[in-house]
């Protein structure tokens, strides 16, 4: 199975103003009330768990990550494979260019407790603090960490960790670490970011499947 079409399960159910920062819990509510809006490049590696004692190759992708806060969100994959996850405000899309198949679930009923809920959702962290717990971590490679553990007893989810980098007058989101209850680990990079870029607008949240493509509503 593609490794993108494999852990968007994770996904599913599975950033600027100046100064010093007490901890990194003050950085993720900077970014939370700063960061309106975001594009970035990424990079994604899952690690699945070692099967027999063998450890298992890690699975690379990329593509294009952008949201305007708090209802619409896009991960747009182009490598290796093509796949697209839309929340347009009512609906989350997931479109698989491969199978030609769009899946349409209700957006509110489905993010809950998920990474999206944590980086483009929320506006503030006694939001973020409804779904999750929240634990400031130690600083690691030039970034302020953040730890958030879902609070509902049957997540999928394990844990999520943010790595936010504070340059100056600006906290910008780095990276995120990201656990699931079966032990995969899918790490993503966030490069040449954007914060609240000018030329985002929700209409490019909006998402029409491709003719001919085959619509399941689970």
């Amino acid at each position: 199975m593609k490794t993108v079409q494999r852990f968007v399960g994770m996904w599913l159910l599975a950033l600027s103003a100046g100064g010093v920062y007490a901890d990194s819990l003050d950085s993720l509510a900077q970014f939370l009330k700063s960061t309106r809006s975001f594009r970035s490049d990424f990079v994604q590696v899952v690690s699945a768990p070692a099967k027999e004692g063998r450890p298992v190759k890690p699975k690379t992708s990329s593509g294009v990550f952008a949201f305007i806060r708090p209802h619409v969100f896009r991960f747009d994959y182009s490598k290796p494979y093509v796949q697209n996850i839309v929340a347009d405000g009512q609906q989350l899309w997931l479109f698989d260019a491969d199978l030609n198949q769009v899946t349409v679930r209700n957006q509110a009923q489905t993010l809950g407790s998920t990474p999206a809920a944590l980086i483009a959702s929320a506006q503030d962290l006694a939001t973020l603090g409804k779904e999750f717990t929240l634990k400031a971590a130690s600083s690691e490679d030039g970034m302020d960490w953040v730890e958030a553990i879902p609070k509902i007893k049957d997540a999928s989810l394990r844990t999520v960790r943010i790595g936010l980098r504070v340059e100056a007058a600006q906290v910008t989101l780095s990276q995120l670490d990201i656990v699931d209850a079966f032990g995969n680990r899918s790490l993503i990079r966030f490069e040449r970011t954007e914060v609240n870029p000018s030329n985002l607008s929700p209409a490019q949240f909006s998402f029409v499947p491709p003719k001919g493509a085959d619509v399941v509503r689970p």
